[in-house]
Formats: C-alpha cells, structure tokens, sequence
C-alpha cells in the first residue's frame, strides 16, 4: 500500500472519529457504528484501539460480525477480497489454504505480530502499536512503546499477561514528583525478583520458604508530557518455571478462584482428558495446534480443515492460521454443474466454528479465537473415523491394536482397514453392558426399586459431558444389573502414572447395611491417595471379582499394577490369581487392621493407650524379631492371649505384615490409608437404604477434593523450595528432582547417614560387603555394592518397599566418594515430572 493518507469517509459518525485522530495519536473505532466505505486506512503512526461489538460491512469484506482484527508492525496484504463463497473444493485438509476467500466469521479475533505478510490488501498498512480494550477475550502481550491511561491501566494489563504466562507480579521502583506526588515512571516485577536477606534468619525457629530467585523479568513505564503512561522497558525472560493454568490463580496477585473452578482448569487442561481449546492457550508449533483442535475434533464428532493463514515477508514462517470445521463456508456454483450427471453431494453449510492461532514474540502460538458452536449435527462416535482429518489417526491405532492383541490381519490397504474398522464399530466397545460374561446365577444381592435406572441414567450422562468416561455393567442369570464399575478420564489418567501400586479396598464389608461399594486406590507424587476407579458389587462370587478385575485392567488399557493389595478374601485370591497371574498380591495390613478395631473394639473403649500400641505393633516395626516382641508384649499387657481371631490372624502373618512384605514395593500406601479412612468419609451415604444419586455426588465430591488438594500441592511445589540442612551436593540434586513431600523423606534418610559408621568391609573381585550401624546401637545392617555397575543393595530393603534409597546404603555411596544419586535409584513416580 501507498503512504499516503486516503480518507476515510461514511456516516457523520465517522466524521467525529476522523476529527478525534487529528488531535490525538489514537484513533478509536466506535463498535456500534456501521462502516460502509470501500476502503479503510489507519494513518499516523499512533495506536490502533478496537474493542468491544461491531459490523464492518465493505465491498471487499462482507459478513465479519463481532470482529477483532490487531495487526502490528509492516504488514502487506495479498487477499483481493473475503467473501462467504468458499472454493469448489469439497474439503481442503492437510494443505495451506491461501486462497482469496474466507467465508463468514463470528468473534473473529486475529492478531499478527512483528514483520508478517497479511494477505489482505485492504486491511492497514502504516506501522501501528496495539492497545486491546477487552483483556479477557484477547491476549494482549506489552510491548515498548505501548501507552496507557493510568498506572492502573498499566498494572492490569502486565498482571492479564503475566497470569496468562503462569507467574505473579508486584509493585517495585516507584518514582514520584517532588511538585504534586504524581508517579513519574514505577516498574512493576515478577514476584521472585531478587533475594530474601538472610542475617535475620538464624534466630528464627521456623523460616518461612525460599520464593525469590533472583528473576529479571519486568516491566518498566513513565509518564509522558500529554499525561499517559509508556512503556519503557520490557523484560520478558525469567530463571525460573511457570506455573500451570490451574493453578495460576493461587499467585499472589490474583485473585483466588473457586473450589470447582480449580479443579475444572485443571482437568479441562490436562492433555488426554477434556482437552477443550480455550483463549491464551499455548503451542510450541502451528502443527501442534492443529493436532490438538484434530484431537478435540475427533472426541466431539467434527473433520478439521486447515483454512486462512498469514506468512511472514521474511522468513514465510506462519505468522496466524486459522482451523475451521469442514462443513464451513459454501461451495462455489460452478455453470459446468449443470452438465454433470452425478453432482457430488453438498457437505458445506456455513459451519462457524473456527480456532485461530497466532504467533508471539517468543516463538509460540497462542489461541487469539475459539467458536465452538457448530450449526449441523455432529458425527457420532463410531463414525468419526469416517471423517477426513480423522482417517489417519484411526488407521494407526487400528494398526497398533493388530500388534497389542497379536492379530496377524494384514489387510491390503489402509482404506479396507477404515471399512473393517467401521463395520465392527457397533459391536467394540461401545456397548456398557457385558452381555458375554453374565453370572451363571442371579446375584446375591437386590437393588431398591428404580435404582438400576437412576444408576443407568447418571453414567449415561456422565459420559455425554465426557466421552472418555467409562463404565460396564454385568447382568445375572435374569438379566439383571448384579455389578457395575466406573472411572472418569481423571481416574484414567492418575492410573498411567501412579498404577503400580493398587489397593481394592472393600472395607464396606465390615459395615451393616452397607452398600456393597469397591474402590481401586492409589498414591501419587505427593503421597497423597489417587482413586482409580469404583464399583458396586451385588454379587461376590468369583465370577463376579474376575469380571470386575478384567474389566479394570481393560478401562486402563491393558496396564496390569506391580503390586495389588486386598483383604483378606478366598474369592477375592481365586480372581486375582486368574486374571492378574504374576502380579505380586498380598494382604493389605489397612485391612487387617480395621478388621482388628472390629474384632476388639471393646478394649478401646476401657484404654484410650489401646489404639495407639495396636497401631505401632501394625505399622512401625520394620524387622520380624521387633515385630514379634512388639506383638507378644501387646497380647502380655492387655490379656489377649487366649484372643481366637489374633492367634488365627499371627499364624498367616507372612502375608500381611509389613516386615513380610518389603521385598515387594508398596509406595508407603499405607500410611495413606491410615491418615485418610476413605470409606468412613462415605459411610453415610454408604447406607442401603439411601437413594444412589446423593452417593455418587458426594462421591464425586470427594474425589474432587483429593484431586483439589493435588492442585495446591503443585502449587506450593513451583512456589516453595524446600529447606537443606546444609550445603550438601546431593541434597542440592535430590531437592531439584523429588516432590518436597519425598525430599523430606530423602533428606531424613542423609541425615541419619551422617550417624552411621562403617564397622567391616569385605571384597570379593568388584563386589563389596559392608557391615555399618548407627552410632552406639549394636543392629548392624549389611550393604552390598559393585564397582562395575556402581549398584548398592541393603538388606533393611527400604528402597524396594518404598523406592527412597535408605540411609545405609548413602552412608556406602559416601564412603566409595560418589556424591550424586545414581539416576537409577530415581523413580520417576516420586519426581516433579512424574506426570510428564
């Protein structure tokens, strides 16, 4: 485009923007005018404000309702005209679409960045900054040069960025006018900018945690002669890691969002999951975008077409893209039409719903606009593999499925493939209700009446909000619902990375009239318990406990734990040695003890010390000699000797006692377990005479509050590092790798190293025993270590059971001079990355 300055005619209202442009450098767009001139061109080299609704209605750009266009900096145009005539193309995917026509757009928000090629001719040319009223709708990133109203102006927007970004800000540098106290410039800071001193720390009992690591970031603004505010300076890198979406609201400088709230961004932002696009999100690359809205496509029952994009002059990177639906725009007549004797069938429709992409000064692109309302029926869920930009992800799983079940099917071409696919759809794992593995007999147990109804409709519903919730159901003899399980995504997904360890705790069982409820339980990186999934059980045969474990391991995708943990059951032991054969299985001590206050809740009631020595002679001892004096002295002090139940339950101690059971890692799920009685905080609900629906709420309400507790966890995990107990190279390591929760665990096992000695060292050839003990104690404990492999193993076997290296074994990697942990004694389960 020219330099000049076109004018800029229309209605009188127009008139008066015109005027407004000549006196100030900004030049404000009314949004409920209408524009009908045939060019429109921004002059001065001021600030372009759009904000808020409008309709722009011009020869060259036709149907753009509600639009937000913010271009920046040295664009050309190339697109002659938009238009909501489409090309004849019945669906144009996998290519860039840069053809002259873009069909009609709602809430179209558009923003190019920086030396880019905008293939439109008559958009703006001239070199423009942006300001963007509507902070919530758009991501506005500061820049230098750009001004604001007031200081609080200023704040607002570098706080809407910085909680977009994932860090907090605060209020630094001010510099006030000796004249009237007016701020003449300020800079406002991430949160973790400098140092906290320390000369006033050392008489403190309890120091509060490190947050500033010295970050640089910032941003900088003074005040201009017309009374505004510029940016002066811009600092946009940091030393240290962002915090999640999810969390972005427990920063200082925002405000504190609701329970629900918390949890719904996070579970919308978990890959794998809900996966909706939302306003701000970010990707490393434009084909990253595109398989995320393919992903989300496919779930919801729509095909992807790649559409508008622009490219930079330069280098011709992608500078914004924008994905549609393929039943967008309309197709363009064609007079040869009329000669063809079998038209193809018309799939566009005008369909709006759109994602637009664009890229940032960092390299990233960020979603500028979402349209998730489409005007047409979506594809159901066994035909979505029909659809065009779904065909190949459907082909490579279907492949992948061939060499998971072992199927030497080979067909000849990816497309038979897709046709066999979608002929068997209704018969694979679409229908809840297991008709083949019905009970021989009818279930054991009756439901109220309607429940089998109530339960059908709330998972049916369940699984309308979200596809990826799963549940089965398994009928009886007369076709009636005896067993049901369930598990939402959330579940799903805490199993993939925390699924080693499970326990099915029924502890419902040792309740009257209680309902027949079963959960799979588990531990995450904070030590804090996960469920993996639930079921109610109307029959507890053992068809019934083979169809339910056949059932859990088929909702996680064929992942079989390395350790299950379950009470005390022959039914229970028959199913899990069939259909889990090789799975470690063992007793859970959390059971055998609950069942122990059952059996002996009448002496808790005259020894309020009673409860506690039951707990310790349980749970503290880690070695069979201390287990068993600490049993015997606990029958010599309360008179229980001649107890019938705790004779039976001592002579098969070998399968629940945890001195027992150490050679088998468990993840301390116990001690879980023993902090958070999960059936007791159900109890009330767990009633069979109580309606079903009030328990899968509280239910639901209850897990959100595991998951919630999670959340903040993180949080304070990006936020707070822990404290060390000195300048130890080690520690330095393990505190930058383990959750805190797991640091502390580490950090106790070093300290307690520092006490150990070394009493004997024998060698044979690359092989090393040693004898060490605590200081003044006379236990010794052995440690073996190889030279070649630089492996240790003790005989205490803590990091078998647990998966934190003991203290033994660091006081021999210390005396063989290796001062880092060797990565192989890293579990992942128990890292910061342990869900990366």
């Amino acid at each position: 485009m020219g330099s000049g300055e076109p004018d800029i005619t229309g209605h009188p209202q127009e008139k008066d923007i015109k005027n407004e442009c000549q006196t100030s450098s900004t030049l404000v767009i009314d949004t409920e005018q209408e524009s009908q001139s045939p060019k429109e061109s921004f002059v001065k080299q001021g600030q372009v404000v759009i904000g808020g609704e409008r309709e722009i209605q011009s020869p060259t750009v036709s149907s753009v309702d509600k639009s937000q266009v913010v271009i920046d900096n040295d664009h050309d145009s190339e697109t002659p005209s938009v238009s909501s005539v489409d090309k004849s193309q019945e669906e144009i995917d996998g290519e860039d679409c840069q053809t002259p026509r873009v069909s009609n757009v709602s809430k179209f928000e558009m923003d190019v960045a920086g030396e880019q090629e905008c293939q439109n001719p008559n958009a703006i040319s001239a070199g423009v900054s942006v300001v963007v009223k509507s902070e919530d709708d758009v991501y506005v990133i500061p820049k230098v040069g750009m001004e604001f109203e007031s200081e609080d102006d200023a704040y607002k927007c570098y706080s809407r960025y910085a909680v977009l970004e994932g860090f907090s800000i605060r209020k630094d540098f001010v510099n006030k006018s000796r004249v009237n106290g007016a701020v003449v410039s300020r800079r406002y800071t991430c949160y973790r900018q400098g140092y906290r001193p320390t000369k006033y720390n050392s008489n403190v009992r309890k120091s509060r945690q490190e947050t500033r690591t010295g970050c640089l970031a910032h941003m900088t603004i003074a005040r201009q002669p017309n009374g505004k505010f510029r940016v002066t300076h811009f600092e946009t890198k940091h030393n240290h890691e962002f915090v999640t979406p999810s969390t972005a609201h427990k920063l200082p400088s925002q405000k504190r969002l609701k329970f629900a709230q918390a949890v719904e961004a996070d579970s919308t932002s978990h890959s794998g999951m809900d996966g909706v696009p939302k306003l701000g999100m970010g990707f490393d690359s434009e084909d990253h975008a595109y398989e995320f809205y393919n992903t989300y496509a496919g779930r919801v029952g729509f095909s992807v077409r790649k559409d508008y994009v622009n490219r930079s002059k330069i280098d011709g990177a992608v500078a914004s893209r924008r994905f549609t639906c393929f039943r967008e725009g309309f197709r363009q007549k064609d007079k040869r039409d009329m000669n063809v004797k079998r038209p193809r069938k018309e799939t566009r429709i005008g369909c709006l719903a759109q994602l637009v992409i664009s890229r940032q000064p960092d390299g990233k692109y960020r979603v500028t606009h979402f349209e998730e309302k489409h005007n047409h029926e979506l594809v159901a869920a066994c035909r979505v593999r029909m659809l065009r930009s779904q065909k190949r992800l459907a082909v490579a799983q279907a492949v992948d499925g061939n060499f998971v079940d072992g199927s030497k099917i080979e067909p000849k071409s990816a497309c038979e493939l897709q046709y066999r696919m979608i002929g068997d759809c209704e018969y694979i794992g679409y229908d809840p209700i297991d008709y083949k593995s019905k009970l021989p007999s009818r279930r054991m147990r009756e439901l109220r009446e309607g429940e089998a109804e109530r339960m059908q409709q709330y998972f049916q519903s369940k699984q309308l909000k979200n596809p990826s919730f799963f549940y089965a159901i398994q009928l009886d003899a007369d076709d009636q619902i005896a067993n049901v399980f369930w598990a939402d995504a959330k579940m799903v997904v805490d199993y993939s990375d925390f699924g080693d360890v499970v326990c099915f705790d029924t502890t419902c069982r040792l309740y009257r009239d209680c309902r027949p409820f079963a959960t799979f339980i588990g531990m995450n990186h904070h030590k804090q318990m996960v469920i993996f999934g639930a079921a109610l059980l109307y029959d507890e045969t053992v068809e019934s406990f083979k169809w339910l474990f056949r059932t859990f391991i088929e909702a996680m995708s064929g992942k079989k734990p390395k350790t299950i943990l379950t009470d005390e059951d022959a039914t229970i032991t028959e199913a899990i040695d069939l259909i889990l054969p090789g799975t470690p299985h063992r007793m859970c001590v959390w059971h055998v003890y609950q069942n122990a206050l059952k059996q002996l809740n009448h002496m808790s009631v005259g020894s309020g010390s009673f409860i506690n020595d039951l707990s310790s002679c349980f749970f503290e001892h880690e070695e069979d000699e201390d287990f068993i004096n600490g049993w015997k002295a606990m029958l010599d002090v309360y008179g229980l000797w001649e107890n019938e139940w705790l004779h039976e339950i001592f002579e098969c101690r070998e399968k629940w006692a945890v001195v027992y059971g150490r050679h088998n890692f468990c993840a301390d799920l116990y001690g879980a377990l023993l902090r958070e009685n999960f059936t007791a905080t159900l109890k009330k609900y767990l009633k069979s005479d109580s309606d079903v629906l009030p328990f899968f709420k509280h239910l639901g309400k209850v897990v959100n509050e595991w998951h919630y507790k999670e959340l903040e966890a993180n949080f304070d995990m990006s936020q707070h590092m822990p404290r060390l107990m000195g300048d130890v190279i080690m520690l330095k390591q393990a505190r930058d790798i383990y959750t805190p929760k797991i640091f502390e665990l580490f950090q106790l096992e070093y300290e307690t190293c520092l006490n150990i000695v070394v009493n004997q060292c024998t060698e044979s050839e690359s092989l090393f025993e040693y004898k060490v003990s605590i200081y003044g104690q006379p236990r010794e404990y052995t440690v073996t270590f190889n030279s070649n492999d630089e492996t240790v193993a003790c005989n205490c076997m803590k990091f078998e059971f647990m998966g934190v290296l003991c203290s033994h074994a660091l006081k021999v990697l210390d005396y063989r001079n290796i001062k880092l942990l060797p990565t192989k004694y890293i579990l992942k389960r128990w890292t910061k990355d342990a869900r990366v």
